[in-house]
Formats: structure tokens, sequence, C-alpha cells
């Protein structure tokens, strides 16, 4: 099977669907309650999957949900095996994903650029109405 065949892309889906549903029902307090699965890689062999996991809150809870996953791979992968009839349950490694918070933080940075230029066309705006009002005084 291809990386990129249809049956591969329809697994991805259906493996990181039951994921986002298994790591809800998983009891460790580590986990951050704002975790979601943004993507997953599983390989074309079925042996391997790579979850990438993305977790809103501060850098210590990343590492925590990061060790609570990584302890709670056995009872992920056991219940991945129970939803789903694959012919192999890949083995699971969990990968902090990054670029939810980089977007907000470049959208962010976008807004404030944008917001700054606002500002300066209005104030030139107003400079210039007021160079407008001095000539028709004087005229």
């Amino acid at each position: 099977m291809r990386k990129n065949s249809m049956k591969n892309t329809r697994i991805n889906g259906e493996v990181q669907r039951e994921l986002s549903s298994i790591i809800r029902t998983v009891k460790d307090p580590r986990i951050a309650m704002m975790t979601s699965v943004s993507r997953v890689e599983v390989a074309p062999d079925l042996k391997t999957c790579k979850v990438y996991v993305s977790v809103l809150g501060s850098d210590q809870e990343k590492e925590d949900t990061q060790a609570g996953l990584k302890s709670a791979a056995g009872y992920i992968r056991r219940m991945l095996a129970k939803n789903l009839n694959l012919r192999n349950t890949p083995e699971l490694f969990f990968i902090m994903d990054e670029s939810i918070e980089y977007g907000v933080r470049m959208a962010s940075l976008i807004e404030s650029v944008r917001s700054k230029e606002r500002k300066e066309e209005e104030e030139a705006v107003e400079a210039f109405e007021e160079d407008l009002a001095e000539e028709d005084e004087r005229s």
C-alpha cells in the first residue's frame, strides 16, 4: 500500500477519529483537558503511527500531557485495536504539534501590524484635513 493511497488516507482518518475519542476517556490527570489530535500518519504496513497532538496550555501542561500519553500508550493502543478492525494495530508515537499555536501567534502579529497601519493612515488623513482647513482659512 502506498503512503498516499486512498486506503491509507481513510485509515488515517479513522485512526484519528478513534484516538480523539479514546484520549478523552483516559483518566490520567497529567493529560490536559484541551488536548486534540491534529493529524495522524499511519505507516503503509500498519506497524507504526505518528500521532500529532496539540495542547492548549502552558509548556508544563504540554510536557505533562506528553508524559501522560506516553505512559497510557498501551491502553490507548488496546482500545484502538478493540474499536478498529485492522490487520495490525500500530505502535503509537505521540508528537507535540505546535502548528495551531504558531498560526494563532502569526494571526495576532498580522492583526497588530494592520491596526498600526490603520492608526497611521487615520493620523495621515487627519493631518491632511487640518492642512486643507488651514488653506481654506487663508483664502
